[in-house]
């Protein structure tokens, strides 16, 4: 991290220079050991250019918030708005550092298409050299007709490199338009940020105005919630960002290898110009040879003809031959004569000849330098992206790391255990049209999409929960809402989501949806899938997943194996000798004995695993249901991943539990073995009553052993588990009682603390038992 000082405006208006571990601390609330108290303070929420170090990151997080006496409630508040705004500035520090790699990432895609541009002009470069030496090999053996063709196919190779330079000039703009509009969209994003802060201060001003203990929990929930949500919504945009962030460096890789293959083939280029350089050298040299050999003959030829002309005058002068003689001689020397001009002529042209090979020769030695000194320009660009790339990879795998650490605070901020309201719709089998309603949703700033109200003999209960969902909601909207939770598996944590509720309530619906039909696909399938895309988008930071997935019922006070190959398993449970016997570890694991366990790699895997199980489920009709489930589902994932590059191997259970709905027998109409059925329900139930009133009175002991169900639930209601319960409400004003009960028990559920979760990493591998817990 860069030494960068940061500017405080103190209380009489100066600024003065701190060091960001000082800029830290006065956020903090404290001071440093190492330094000097001050009367520093950073103005406003914006963290200006401070920056924090991963130790102060982590300070942060771990901090927490405790208080003298833990029933003042307006100094609790006080310290835990402290702690947001710190959290909030940590954020907004984490959103510059994303957009400093987003900039360092521009940077290096323009380095690389600059670089990209010098490889295709020396390619180009390259091509015209080779064509240049093949017209020097032409010249010497073939007529100007030739030279003249190759002159006009590179004229041609020259106007299409032009053009392909005017293409990339056009995208390069495109690129720096599409720029500015992220800009504008950011400066959008920052002025709702600002208006968001204003909506907080409000709801803080409306906080304090309130008097009596239960509003003012309600008034300070909602604005948690609505503060975590700006969070979340911030940390979908940075994991938008770190995605294509990941395929920008797999573009990059690609270009690399690209960039790589043609430099291999530039080598190899450059050897065969130097072997048609030492060819060339050999012509010249032989060359070179002819014209010493046509000068020597040239030489002897004019001895020999100086040598006759004194002989003819030696001739004349001493003998005086004949006449014949001396024609003979005459014509002799004339042919000797013209002999010699030829072979002058022929110099003349070996000479120019040699002049144009040693040209061109030059002209190549001047060609292969360049080429040479490209490719070592070219090798050095290639090391320094290389070195960027795994500079940015690194940047990413730290910033997966942040977004996993501020993801989970945020979750505990929301509390251990969470809980959501789901109001199915009316039915045309409800009949009640003409009724009036007995269930409707508060429109007040601080209750909307929070709160829900009955009426019952006139009198309104109105009841908070983390999320309401009314009955025009999708099985999308409220996935949306725990698609978090699912995340958190993946990242090594205990995760269990169970629906709660009278029977006929929507339960069986919102956990498995409707079979054939997309859109109305429940919790589970869902889930499966986000977490198998999400699998598929890890294995590129080098994940490796494996899962396995087991699922059970309990069934008047006795586990059933719906996986298992021996349909006696799941026979009644008078003929069942298999005994599944539930025990937990030291480590917080649950494990169930001789439980079937299946490796899956698909969620088509577990679909149809998920419907082998749901032929085995005990399911039973009564008055209140055609198709009621008489037993308790339980479905649980346990995920292993290991990441080599970074050392690392977690372990993560998510279990997703269909509970069997609560009935009065005055209502169900329920004889025999259902009757048998709905008492062993409703004392499952009720021992789950038991367990959170314990627990919400902080208890020393827990009755987690009175019933099969609380027993393999004890790691999610009094463990290290994120828990999520979804009380699912019947509409119909003949339930108002069972609903009222419903509420009542799911606001116990709420206020219930439990320990906070812990991660689950190790170096060990998967083990063959499977956890519950």
């Amino acid at each position: 991290m860069k030494d960068l000082k940061t500017m405080v405006v103190t209380a009489n208006g100066s600024r003065t220079p701190i060091t960001p571990r000082q800029a830290f601390s006065v956020v903090n609330g404290g001071q440093d050991p190492g330094l000097r108290s001050g009367p520093g303070s950073i103005a406003g929420s914006d963290c200006g250019g401070m920056e924090f170090t991963r130790e102060e990151v982590d300070a942060l997080l771990n901090t927490k918030i405790r208080t003298k006496d833990k029933f003042n409630l307006k100094e609790k508040s006080e310290m835990m708005m402290d702690y947001i705004k710190k959290l909030r500035m940590c954020v907004r520090w984490y959103q510059e550092f994303e957009g400093g790699i987003s900039l360092e990432h521009e940077k290096l895609k323009k380095l690389f298409e600059s670089a990209e541009k010098k490889s295709n002009d020396m390619e180009r470069l390259m091509n015209e050299k080779e064509e240049e030496l093949n017209s020097i090999m032409e010249e010497l053996r073939m007529n100007y007709s030739v030279l003249q063709d190759k002159f006009t196919k590179e004229e041609a190779e020259k106007l299409a490199a032009i053009e392909a330079l005017v293409a990339e000039k056009n995208a390069r703009m495109t690129a720096e338009r599409s720029q500015a509009a992220l800009t504008e969209d950011l400066e959008k994003a920052l002025r709702e940020s600002s208006s968001s802060n204003q909506k907080i201060i409000s709801l803080n001003d409306m906080y304090k105005r309130l008097q009596e203990y239960n509003t003012s929990l309600q008034q300070y929930n909602s604005k948690l919630q609505t503060e975590l949500n700006l969070t979340s919504e911030t940390l979908n945009k940075v994991e938008r960002e770190k995605a294509a962030l990941m395929e920008n460096l797999s573009n990059l890789r690609g270009y690399h290898e690209s960039q790589q293959d043609q430099l291999v083939s530039t080598k190899v280029s450059l050897e065969e110009s130097l072997k048609l350089k030492d060819a060339l050298a050999g012509e010249v040299g032989s060359l070179r040879g002819d014209l010493h050999q046509v000068r020597e003959d040239r030489d002897r030829q004019l001895s020999l003809v100086e040598d006759l002309t004194s002989e003819v005058v030696q001739y004349k002068e001493c003998t005086g031959k004949s006449a014949a003689e001396l024609s003979y001689l005459t014509s002799r020397s004339t042919e000797l004569e013209a002999t010699c001009a030829l072979q002058t002529d022929m110099i003349k042209k070996l000479q120019e000849e040699l002049a144009i090979a040693e040209k061109q020769l030059e002209i190549s030695d001047l060609s292969s330098v360049e080429i040479k000194t490209g490719y070592a320009e070219q090798k050095k660009v290639n090391s320094e992206l290389q070195i960027r790339l795994a500079e940015a990879e690194s940047k990413v795998i730290k910033g997966e790391a942040l977004r996993k650490k501020m993801h989970n605070t945020i979750l505990e901020l929301k509390g251990n255990i969470r809980v959501f309201c789901r109001v199915r719709p009316l039915l045309l089998d409800d009949g009640v049209e003409n009724e009036a309603k007995t269930i409707s949703f508060p429109t007040t700033t601080e209750a909307i999409g929070r709160g829900i109200e009955v009426m019952q003999h006139g009198q309104c209960h109105p009841f908070m929960f983390d999320k309401v969902f009314t009955p025009q909601s999708s099985q999308e909207e409220v996935f949306v809402e725990i698609s978090q939770l699912v995340q958190s598996a993946l990242d090594g944590y205990k995760v269990c989501i169970f629906a709660y509720g009278q029977t006929g309530s929507g339960k069986t619906h919102t956990m498995m949806g409707t079979p054939g039909s997309y859109d109305d696909k429940g919790l589970i399938p869902r889930s499966l899938e986000q977490i198998f895309e999400a699998r598929q988008k890890l294995k590129e930071q080098g994940w490796k997943y494996e899962m396995q997935v087991s699922m059970l019922e309990i069934y008047n006070e006795t586990i059933r194996d719906l996986l298992s190959s021996n349909k006696s398993s799941v026979a009644d449970s008078g003929s069942n000798k298999q005994q599944y016997a539930i025990k937990h570890d030291s480590n917080g694991n649950t494990h169930v004995s001789d439980l079937t366990i299946v490796d899956v790699r698909s969620s088509k895997e577990v679909s149809f695993l998920l419907n082998r199980a749901g032929q085995s489920r005990s399911v039973g009709k009564t008055q209140m249901n055609e198709q009621s489930s008489r037993s308790h589902f339980v479905f649980t994932l346990r995920i292993s991943g290991v990441n080599e590059n970074m050392e690392q191997h977690v372990h993560g259970v998510l279990n997703l539990i269909d509970l069997a709905g609560s009935e009065r027998l005055s209502k169900s109409g329920s004889t025999g073995d259902r009757l048998k059925e709905t008492q062993a329900i409703n004392k499952s139930l009720s021992s789950l009553s038991d367990v959170i009133f314990a627990l919400g009175k902080k208890e020393e002991h827990i009755p987690f052993r009175n019933s099969k169900l609380t027993y393999l639930l004890q790691p999610c209601l009094g463990g290290d588990s994120k828990t999520l319960m979804v009380v699912n409400v019947s509409p119909e004003p003949s339930s108002v009682n069972e609903s009222l009960c419903s509420l009542r028990f799911a606001a116990r559920v709420n206020a219930c603390e439990i320990s906070i979760p812990r991660r689950q990493t190790s170096m060990r591998y998967l083990e063959p038992r499977l956890s519950y817990g």
